[in-house]
């Protein structure tokens, strides 16, 4: 029997030894074991998609993966966008969901200057800055918010999940973000943003954490599921 095929382009500077890529490999791999489906995974370095983007338009599924700083921001943001504007499924996270909201509030939300403090941190428009509180390294609950995609795809109102960064969405553009369209759809205890998804697309999501690290063999991560399952 033929199974179905989708060409993931992972956006991000590849390096092996660390953990969130591999674990962005194996997620990958455990979503679509569970879904039927077969794979063909290609990393893209951020460099060459400033110039041109003919790897991310041939892609069925966008990951941005985390990592950053990246070697181009402008690469990133521009795959980004192709996603956004194209309808391609896409998830960000932990660096990839920096960049999705910086992308958004420049393209979108017309802040041309939106900058991430990790590459700039005396911007004066930060859009991405740096946590008071680290959360490199932990493990702490997400309340989601009823009826948003992130909430079906986990089947509850609560998760915990583990994080890797240092940097999130400022909270004084949070209310900006959501009330321009890019919805805060998981808040952590203080209520600062932790999942954004874009409603009327068909998967667009960035998480803070990193999910990819709490799949495995059998247990797929709901959010990479349904990135998948989006696709198809």
């Amino acid at each position: 029997m033929h199974r179905t095929s989708l060409r993931v382009a992972v956006i991000g500077d590849r390096d092996p030894a660390f953990r969130p890529h591999a674990a962005t490999d194996d997620a990958l791999a455990h979503a679509a074991a569970h879904l039927g489906v077969e794979l063909d995974v290609r990393w893209l370095p951020t460099e060459p998609l400033a110039s041109g983007l003919a790897e991310v338009a041939a892609a069925d599924v966008l990951w941005c993966a985390p990592g950053s700083p990246y070697r181009s921001l402008a690469g990133a943001l521009a795959a980004l966008r192709h996603g956004r504007e194209h309808g391609v499924p896409t998830l960000g996270t932990c660096g990839g969901c920096q960049h999705m909201i910086i992308e958004y509030a420049r393209h979108v939300l017309g802040y041309a200057d939106a900058q991430h403090a990790e590459y700039d941190p005396y911007a004066s428009t930060l859009f991405v800055s740096e946590l008071t509180c680290s959360l490199a390294g932990k493990t702490l609950p997400v309340t989601l918010t009823p009826g948003s995609r992130a909430a079906a795809l986990y089947g509850r109102g609560e998760t915990d999940e583990e994080y890797y960064c240092d940097f999130g969405l400022d909270p004084a553009r949070q209310g900006l973000l959501h009330e321009g369209g890019f919805l805060v759809t998981g808040v952590d205890a203080d209520g600062e943003a932790r999942v954004l998804e874009l409603p009327g697309h068909p998967y667009y999501v960035a998480t803070l954490f990193v999910p990819q690290t709490r799949s495995r063999p059998g247990a797929p991560h709901p959010l990479v599921t349904g990135l998948l399952r989006a696709a198809l």
